[in-house]
């Protein structure tokens, strides 16, 4: 259970090694410790329960001891699934990567029924799987509500989870339909009409056509409204 984990990178940048008799050796459980922690830290916000597994650091490994050693990720790092976390130290200087498992189990949605392409969906063709999520692809759905009236872009057969990017809201604005634009400053609001050049779901930029002619770009919202930022 998790033995074959080991540390698979380590970088040293100046000369950490506590090789020297008498010299104070950093203590690997308190590593292991520190990036547990940090994962911890870094996914208490994603639903359901986290476990976190941490590899076994290299009881060869002779690091100088430090007094504040830093957990951290690379850019663009997940701190779910498998995953890597760095520890490094200013002073000895030295960086070390340690591997983990991060689980998440929690309830997500799933198709109960076959759902069509372009037909919107409907509270009574959801129901909800209970699994691990750091496992599965980004954006899967946790609440049925983030699904309740959006339209698949491929026909999904029952069972199949349901994520964001394979649904698609509904249009909050139309093609050719008249919008209201809408610009807001401090303590002041100008209006004016206009017809939108193509669909928008809420939040969408969307092009406008006002009555002169001229071209422009603002978020849709409901109601037919589109924000123009000043």
């Amino acid at each position: 259970m998790f033995k074959n984990f080991r540390l698979f990178s380590v970088l040293l940048l100046a000369a950490p090694l506590a090789f020297a008799q008498g010299g104070v050796r950093q203590d690997g459980a308190a590593l292991r410790k520190l990036a547990e922690g940090y994962l911890q830290a870094q996914s208490a916000g994603l639903p359901g329960k986290v476990t976190v597994k941490m590899g076994a650091v290299d009881p060869r490994l002779s690091l100088a001891a430090c007094p504040a050693p830093e957990a951290f990720q690379q850019p663009g790092a997940r701190p779910w699934g498998k995953t890597t976390v760095g520890v490094r130290c200013t002073a000895p200087v030295w960086t070390v990567f340690l591997q983990a498992q991060v689980s998440v189990v929690a309830d997500y949605v799933t198709a109960a029924v076959p759902l069509a392409q372009g037909q919107a969906i409907d509270a009574s063709q959801l129901t909800t799987m209970q699994g691990d999520i750091a496992a599965m692809p980004n954006g899967i759905i946790t609440d049925m509500a983030q699904a309740i009236g959006r339209t698949p872009t491929v026909s999904l057969p029952a069972g199949t989870p349901l994520r964001l990017d394979s649904l698609k809201s509904k249009p909050v604005v139309h093609q050719n339909q008249a919008v209201r634009i809408v610009s807001r400053g401090e303590n002041f609001s100008v209006s004016g009409e206009g017809k939108a050049i193509g669909n928008a779901s809420e939040g969408q930029v969307v092009q406008v056509r006002t009555p002169r002619g001229a071209i422009i770009s603002g978020t849709a919202r409901m109601g037919g409204i589109v924000e123009v930022a000043l």
